[in-house]
């Protein structure tokens, strides 16, 4: 039974002027059964969604069903994509002053890869529904959501370059001495028809990138900003490249960026001091772009170093219904062999399958910093680690003041981390107002500064 409520009409009011756009389509209660199924199926195979049907696009009047059964067909197309209601809740809404009830729908990100009632495959894009007609774009499609994996494919070279290489050698005399490196591989599906997968090249060979050129780099760069977006003339050096096997990358781009990072000086209410992140943080979300990245597409992993925050960028979205919003309680490996194989070296960097972005946001707890932003730009995720404390400014501001007989605004932006003048200079009006400052005058505005109140 689908639930009817009441909602207000500030709620109403909201609905009539929400955009359509990459989340929201609003559609008349005339719209043909099957061709919503069409959005339905796109927002499915994309990052979910919602639509709200008895709503008229070109006058944004509330035009509803008149009861319950008048919107049974559209029930219906509902429940032939989504035959046990996975992915999707279905809402009746009404309101005293509007014509009849609407729908709204809530989708979400799908497993599996959803079709029309035509058997179609459409794409949310922006506020378009695209069709997925060619076989690369469904392939592509099935790739996200981790139907299919790049890993499992293999490569046209000889088998050697994984049979006989010292990772192989070192690895099988350390963790199965009593079998021999073409056996194991051939078990572990690392070598198929006499043909090394991408996984067991990755894992194993000498120089994965020289067999999968621009498949599987890693780069890290600085820039001596704070700016959104780093720019050729703050570039401190040349991109780093970080090659070798996973188990290789992923320790030497950690003991990299920790290098680097603790080479930045930035203001902190005790005066300039080191950076410091937790290196377990480090350590997760760069294990985290290695082994969950999507290996088929060709571009680098790419670790930004700034004077404020480290960005983590791994290409690929989000695999199957994995979002922003629920990585940290739900499971999906889009590389499930690399995860299990890395896991089997000495001190594997993937300790606690599964567990890595959790230990990562408490690492950053630990240390008294903000949360790790996760994002999907795109066709890529992106981490950020702030170096931004979990006190209010204000409480920054007291803090240096304890050892700093006054403060000016570009000191309290640089301590607390907000960029705007003018948002810094209402914080500190509002301190003055509440007695915790005073104003200390000097020659120009910008030499304005602030003390304790005795």
């Amino acid at each position: 039974m689908i639930q009817k409520v009441t909602i207000t009409d500030e709620d109403v009011s909201k609905i009539l002027n929400l955009e359509e756009g990459h989340f929201v389509d609003l559609k008349s209660k005339d719209i043909a059964p099957a061709k919503l199924t069409r959005t339905i199926s796109a927002f499915s195979n994309a990052e979910g969604g919602e639509i709200y049907i008895g709503i008229e696009n070109e006058t944004r009047l509330w035009k509803g069903f008149a009861n319950q059964e008048e919107a049974n067909g559209h029930i219906q197309a509902f429940e032939q994509i989504f035959p046990l209601e996975d992915y999707y809740n279905c809402t009746f809404l009404e309101n005293q002053h509007q014509q009849g009830l609407a729908i709204k729908i809530e989708i979400g990100k799908s497993r599996t890869v959803i079709p029309s009632s035509d058997g179609t495959v459409y794409l949310r894009r922006g506020a378009q529904n695209l069709p997925q007609n060619r076989s690369e774009e469904i392939e592509r499609l099935k790739r996200n959501k981790g139907i299919v994996s790049f890993e499992t494919e293999t490569i046209n070279v000889e088998n050697e370059v994984i049979e006989n290489s010292t990772h192989t050698i070192n690895f099988v005399l350390q963790v199965v001495p009593s079998s021999e490196p073409d056996i194991w591989l051939k078990k572990q599906r690392l070598i198929i028809n006499n043909l090394p997968t991408v996984a067991g090249i990755l894992l194993f060979a000498e120089e994965p990138q020289a067999i999968l050129p621009k498949l599987c780099g890693l780069k890290i760069y600085q820039y001596a900003t704070n700016e959104e977006e780093g720019q050729r003339e703050t570039l401190m050096f040349d991109p780093i490249s970080i090659e070798g096997n996973l188990y290789e990358q992923i320790h030497l781009a950690v003991k990299k960026t920790t290098e680097l990072i603790e080479a930045i000086r930035i203001m902190t209410p005790n005066g300039l001091q080191s950076a410091k992140y937790p290196i377990e943080a480090l350590h997760e979300i760069i294990t985290n772009a290695v082994i969950h990245r999507d290996y088929s597409r060709a571009d680098d992993i790419h670790v930004r170093i700034f004077n404020n925050r480290v960005e983590i960028q791994s290409p690929g979205t989000l695999p199957a219904h994995i979002t922003p919003e629920n990585i940290l309680v739900e499971r999906f490996a889009r590389n499930g062999t690399i995860v299990r194989i890395i896991n089997k070296f000495p001190n594997p960097p993937n300790k606690d399958v599964g567990e890595g972005l959790r230990t990562a946001f408490n690492a950053m707890k630990t240390m008294r910093l903000k949360d790790p932003i996760i994002d999907q730009k795109g066709e890529n995720v992106l981490i950020t680690l702030k170096h931004e404390s979990l006190g209010t400014p204000q409480e920054l501001i007291l803090k240096y003041l304890n050892t700093h007989e006054t403060i000016t605004n570009r000191e309290a932006r640089d301590i607390s981390n907000i960029s705007s003048e003018n948002s810094m200079k209402h914080i500190l009006k509002r301190m003055v107002d509440a007695k915790m400052l005073e104003v200390v005058r000097g020659e120009t505005i910008f030499q304005t500064a602030y003390k304790k109140r005795n």
